[in-house]
């Protein structure tokens, strides 16, 4: 049901009485069955909008407004439909090797292009039919992030676990044709897709033309938890070199072709490979960034403008205890060690949380849990605060992967607790400023 959650302040919503509560029937006649639908029924400059009051009333609102502007209204559902659940079986999927006993939410494996759209989820295309699959053309869905992981269609079959897997370059052949902007991921898998197969993706991928606009490469996250699941292996630090020794040549390549490197590696490559991150510049427009394509490199670069700038007082007197997983935590005492050199009355102390939860292959600080900071973490009586990166956290809430709450770190550890932004800005702010 279209139920209404809440009002933006100052929107066309506000303004025609609409209110929390009430229950979106149609628009222009046309019943409003997701939120794509929606987003493509109001783009218009007039438009009809059939309300039902929560006391039951029915309104029927004609609405004059600009061609793009937005009503102002998010539902209970932020799809309004239910979501897609995932067919695949795939061979590196990251939900089968959780452990038991999680919250529900975390079992439930989507696959749905409205997510992909509005959230940035990565999605295979195998999940939809083909008046599904029409309806992104003919609403112009875009940009749409695709879980591509191998062009080649016997090998895509294998690794999905679905039969309909392997047509992957007709489908997105015709989403970039068709004029929807693609960004592709590939999970890459020692012993499957890596090597020539990983050439052989990239090459026919470059061919798709500007539409299809970058390649995340990451490596496969393999938990303790992996029961009854195919042997897989993870990456270390010659294979992580191995596949650098591809990628950097291709993107030369694809730099003088076509004016972009294209396909972009994860930083997990360089941290197992002890290779230098490329440049700043290399990573061009961070296109990829929210998939962990440059993070630490814009990091870097950020926190060293903000504190070229001189606009902070220097004697700030602060001392924060930083929390991190074991994969960032050389690049963070860097950072700290900077921070300090700039600041000598601030003392930064990093910590880095071995992933016990999940093993101690997952080295990532996305991943890193509560359970493990509280066992880790015996005392912070000494510092001022404590501060964890956002990615430890679920989307837009102070909650972590086991459950376990800003309120209840900062419960068991007396101290205020900060969850930290992906800019340099909030790293450095975070540092000089946050928790008080």
């Amino acid at each position: 049901m279209n139920k209404i959650k809440k009002i933006l302040p100052g929107s066309i919503a506000e303004e025609m009485e609409i209110e929390s509560g009430d229950i979106l029937l149609s628009i222009n006649n046309k019943k409003v069955v997701d939120i794509i639908d929606l987003m493509y029924l109001t783009n218009d400059e007039f438009i009809v909008v059939e309300i039902q009051k929560k006391e039951g009333e029915i309104w029927e609102l004609e609405i004059d407004k600009e061609f793009d502007e937005v009503l102002g209204i998010e539902f209970e559902n932020p799809i309004i439909d239910d979501a897609t659940r995932c067919s695949n079986n795939c061979v590196f999927c990251f939900i089968d090797q959780l452990p038991p006993n999680m919250r529900s939410t975390l079992y439930f494996k989507d696959d749905d292009s409205r997510l992909s759209f509005l959230q940035g989820n990565f999605v295979t295309l195998t999940n939809l039919n083909e008046d599904k699959f029409k309806r992104i053309i003919e609403y112009r869905i875009s940009p749409i992030n695709v879980s591509v992981h191998t062009t080649n269609p016997e090998l895509r079959v294998k690794m999905l676990g679905n039969r309909f897997a392997g047509n992957i370059m007709e489908r997105l052949e015709k989403l970039t044709s068709n004029g929807i902007v693609v960004n592709a991921q590939i999970v890459l898998c020692p012993g499957y897709n890596d090597g020539d197969e990983l050439s052989r993706t990239l090459g026919e991928l470059i061919t798709l033309g500007g539409n299809l606009q970058s390649v995340a490469i990451v490596p496969i996250g393999l938990t303790k938890h992996r029961k009854g699941l195919i042997e897989m292996q993870g990456f270390d630090d010659v294979t992580s070199k191995q596949v650098i020794d591809i990628v950097h040549p291709f993107q030369e390549i694809a730099l003088k072709k076509i004016g972009t490197r294209f396909a972009f590696l994860a930083d997990e490559f360089y941290l197992l490979s002890g290779v230098p991150f490329p440049p700043y510049e290399a990573y061009e427009a961070f296109i990829q960034h929210e998939d962990g394509v440059g993070m630490i490199r814009k990091l870097d670069h950020e926190v060293r403008a903000v504190l070229a700038s001189n606009r902070y007082n220097m004697g700030i007197s602060r001392r924060v205890l930083i929390l991190t997983g074991v994969a960032a935590y050389p690049c963070l005492v860097s950072l700290a060690e900077s921070v300090m050199a700039v600041f000598p009355k601030v003392k930064i102390d990093v910590v880095k949380i071995e992933n016990a939860f999940f093993g101690e292959r997952i080295t990532v600080a996305g991943l890193v849990t509560g359970t493990d900071i509280k066992k880790q973490v015996l005392s912070a009586e000494h510092c001022d605060a404590i501060l964890l990166p956002v990615s430890m956290f679920r989307a837009e809430e102070d909650v972590m992967l086991d459950d376990c709450s800003i309120t209840d770190l900062e419960t068991h550890y007396h101290k205020p607790v900060v969850k930290v932004g992906e800019l340099g800005i909030d790293f450095v702010e975070s540092i000089l400023y946050g928790g008080k």
